[in-house]
């Protein structure tokens, strides 16, 4: 990983923080005086970032240096909304560093600087001394940095290269290099939240159910389920942050510390967004999406002398089924864990007022995505009723014998559609399905105008 020490081992005491590469010792300065770098691209969004921790680290990271001259680099591209650290955190920070690290600071450092650093220079400038300040030097590119270090000894994060030579490049009027994305970084050995379920199955004994999911559903099965609007309601982003970070870090998480039964709703939904890929998988996506193309009423069957009032139903129920047989074994038994959760939801629709249709609309997009680009607003009927379908018709869907893993074309795939479809359902009552059809709702009345 580009930025990491390939020698940095995870018994580092603070491996967890060091992993990102947003420090680095990089030689000497003209003077002779160590330099040390501090990288904001490097930093990971605040949930993945116990900046406490940070702080710590930056420390014992100093503490090996401050008793001789130093130098700080602080490379501030790539400071952003999802990584800075509050203000507060910034005013105790400086505090935190007393005489003894300050002292032999000779000097910080600040490349490509913003009008944040100069916002924030005046809102901490009341606490900084004026001698410290004096020490404080900004530098607009990085080729200003050569007079003063050994440039070569430098480590630079490549992301903060490109963007200078944007910079330079918009300066005299050429056009600039095209942006790359950065290498992925190596998850903690506890990460929860945007690591694959194989990620998370390895590091947990070979259990297919994440923890997180595990967690949740419990909570909110035995404390939750009769709570209204559940799944609907939001909570406040840095106490989804905080118990991201603790998950992320193998910490016990009591969400009765938090007082809000929708807490642990927003954490499960969560999970299933930061998936690298969506639960039902990106392959089920346009299998999904045909859901719709099943006839409302198909003439054919109607004529079988079996053909109850449910067959539209049973017809997409028998979609579903053949389209969870393509799924990746673990992915169906962790799908068939949360429907049945939310099936238990529905089923106390009369308190929560959360029925399958509300939960699907709610779930559907947290379930399924494309590869590329987002759900357009035509998808999000055909998602939207595949997720009500699942939580609807739990029972049948799932009982299937059929064992997940075995590819096969949905109905509306195959080659003829009427056939297939008689010979996967000759009759309603040979698949039991005798359920009648989705009770009324807005979404199903939409879905028979299209």
């Amino acid at each position: 990983m580009a930025g990491q020490d390939p020698a940095l081992s995870t018994s580092h005491p603070f491996y967890d923080v060091a992993r990102h590469g947003i420090l680095q010792v990089a030689g000497d300065d003209r003077f002779g005086r160590r330099v040390v770098t501090f990288s904001c691209c490097r930093m990971p969004p605040s949930h993945e970032l116990d900046h406490q921790r940070l702080l710590e680290y930056l420390k014992y990271t100093l503490d090996q240096y401050v008793e001789n001259d130093y130098t700080i680099v602080y490379f501030h591209y790539g400071l952003n909304s999802r990584n800075k650290p509050s203000l507060g955190w910034l005013q105790s920070a400086y505090k935190e560093f007393d005489r003894k690290y300050k002292k032999n600071l000779k000097a910080l450092y600040v490349v490509h600087p913003t009008s944040f650093i100069k916002v924030l220079w005046n809102i901490l400038k009341p606490l900084i001394s004026h001698k410290f300040g004096k020490k404080v030097i900004y530098f607009n590119y990085l080729s200003e940095l050569h007079e003063h270090l050994k440039y070569d000894q430098l480590v630079i994060p490549p992301e903060v290269l490109r963007y200078d030579e944007k910079l330079q490049s918009l300066h005299e009027g050429r056009t600039p290099p095209p942006t790359k994305t950065p290498p992925p970084r190596p998850p903690l050995p506890t990460q929860q939240f945007g690591v694959s379920l194989q990620y998370l199955k390895d590091k947990n004994q070979g259990e297919l159910i994440p923890p997180v999911l595990r967690f949740t559903v419990t909570y909110l099965r035995e404390k939750g389920l009769r709570t209204e609007g559940l799944f609907r309601r939001s909570a406040s982003v840095q106490t989804v942050r905080e118990i991201q970070r603790l998950y992320n870090q193998g910490k016990p998480v009591n969400f009765d510390d938090y007082g809000d039964i929708h807490i642990p709703a927003v954490i499960l939904k969560t999970f299933l967004r930061e998936l690298p890929q969506p639960l039902l998988t990106f392959q089920a996506y346009e299998q999904i999406l045909g859901i719709t193309s099943l006839p409302l009423a198909p003439l054919e069957l109607s004529r079988e002398p079996h053909a109850l009032p449910g067959v539209e139903s049973s017809l997409r129920v028998t979609g579903c089924r053949q389209i969870l047989r393509s799924l990746p074994e673990h992915n169906y038994v962790v799908l068939r864990y949360l429907m049945g959760f939310l099936h238990a939801v529905s089923r106390e629709s009369i308190f929560n007022k959360m029925n399958s249709s509300n939960l699907a609309c709610v779930f559907g997009l947290n379930l399924i995505w494309p590869s590329q680009g987002v759900s357009s607003l035509s998808a999000l009927v055909p998602l939207n009723m595949f997720t009500e379908l699942l939580i609807e018709y739990y029972e049948k869907i799932f009982s299937t014998p059929e064992a997940p893993g075995e590819h096969g074309l949905a109905p509306w795939e195959q080659g003829s559609r009427a056939a297939p479809l008689q010979e996967a359902v000759p009759r309603t009552q040979a698949t039991g399905l005798t359920k009648p059809t989705l009770p009324p709702s807005p979404l199903m009345a939409a879905r028979r105008r299209l």
